[in-house]
């Protein structure tokens, strides 16, 4: 199964005005994400994710053009089937041989950064390849399911103290039993991030799971006095309370409080998450397959969080892919007990693939459907490719 084409198209969809959110990241209007399509010469074809940014906006010209002319040229003729063994081509470049030869990485210079989201986003097409000519789920070949079925929980909340126990709560009316709101500098003062949990965790009542994300916008003492503030709220995590830059930094911040502490969205490889490991910052381990380097890297992460007795809990805020991409390795790791469900206003979830997805009373079923389960709305595809504008 010879790979003779990889393409990456950059979408770019409005989002319905009804369904915007302001957030730390400002009004989000649009919704961006790299689409990753390998052919191979059976006339089977992957599809993957590649991120350009956590939130929901953010350029792809840089990703398209990486795939386009750094990875292509290096993929085509390749056996698709031997997915660790093209993750290492592309990780270390014109020295992959002797990463292959003595057992360790020779690394590119772009081994962090968009090169490693491009790279997510090849690696996730070729397990969706794979999965497909195997007829099987991505999770069967990654050893299969731990659980039939999963808890999601709503990811929104960015309403104000007023609003934020009615938004949270038509999360809930929808069967989820666990929720995450926003928190962080969108709020102005740490004061105002405290009063918002604090009337949400009022509203919603004891019974349900909160959650907090800061996008990595607090300093030190910042996230220190929320925590001080909130340890009767039973938060269930606190999300990114300070930048991925500052690691030694969410470690103090971890020391200080008994809330649990979840990172990872924001890095790059199983090295970083490893070096967030070391020097204990954190509690939850949320690598995101369109970022981390794919549903490869995202299950070494998922080995070292159970090799530490942490929880995994994959990011899948982006399209149905990176979702789905998720999906797979949440079921087929131990660690994981919870998944990521976007109530933001997203129309890669929705619109630009064919099959429906859902969370049936706030539960996730196991996926059945080969690879990723999923198709393009190749409609949807031309009418929002920035690539030829």
């Amino acid at each position: 199964m010879k790979i003779t084409n990889v393409e990456a198209f950059w979408l770019s969809c409005p989002i319905p005005k009804e369904k915007q959110h302001t957030s730390d990241y400002g009004l989000l209007t649009c919704f961006d994400m790299t689409l990753v399509v390998v052919t191979t010469d059976t006339g089977l074809q992957g599809f993957g994710e590649a991120k350009a940014a956590v939130g929901s906006s953010g350029s792809c010209a840089s990703i398209v053009s990486c795939i386009e002319n750094e990875i292509k040229p290096i993929l085509i003729g390749k056996d698709a089937r031997h997915i660790t063994r093209i993750w290492e081509h592309m990780y270390n470049g014109t020295r992959d041989h002797y990463a292959l030869d003595r057992g360790r990485k020779f690394p590119i210079l772009g081994r962090r950064g968009l090169t490693v989201s491009a790279m997510s986003g090849v690696d996730t097409a070729l397990w969706d390849l794979k999965g497909k000519m195997l007829g099987v789920p991505v999770a069967d070949l990654l050893g299969g399911i731990c659980r039939e079925s999963m808890p999601a929980y709503a990811s929104g909340g960015w309403a104000g103290a007023e609003k934020i126990g009615e938004q949270l709560n038509s999360y809930i009316s929808k069967g989820f039993k666990g929720v995450k709101m926003r928190v962080g500098s969108m709020d102005g003062t740490v004061k105002e991030s405290i009063k918002r949990v604090k009337a949400a965790r009022e509203a919603i009542g004891d019974d349900i799971k909160l959650m907090t994300d800061a996008h990595g916008t607090f300093s030190v003492p910042e996230a220190k006095k929320f925590c001080r503030e909130l340890e009767d709220c039973d938060l269930y995590w606190f999300e990114e309370p300070l930048s991925p830059d500052n690691k030694q930094g969410t470690a103090e911040v971890r020391a200080s409080t008994c809330i649990p502490i979840a990172a990872g969205e924001s890095e790059y490889t199983a090295f970083d998450v490893r070096d967030l490991i070391e020097v204990r910052a954190l509690d939850v381990v949320q690598p995101d397959s369109a970022i981390i380097g794919g549903i490869t890297e995202a299950m070494r992460v998922s080995q070292l969080a159970h090799a530490y007795q942490l929880e995994l809990a994959p990011h899948c805020w982006g399209s149905a892919f990176s979702f789905m991409a998720g999906v797979n390795v949440a079921f087929a790791s131990p660690a994981a007990t919870i998944i990521e469900f976007s109530l933001g206003g997203n129309p890669m979830m929705y619109d630009l693939v064919n099959e429906k997805i859902e969370a049936h009373y706030g539960q996730i079923a196991a996926p059945s459907a080969p690879g990723l389960g999923l198709s393009p709305n190749w409609d949807f595809v031309k009418e929002f490719n920035q690539n030829i504008k």
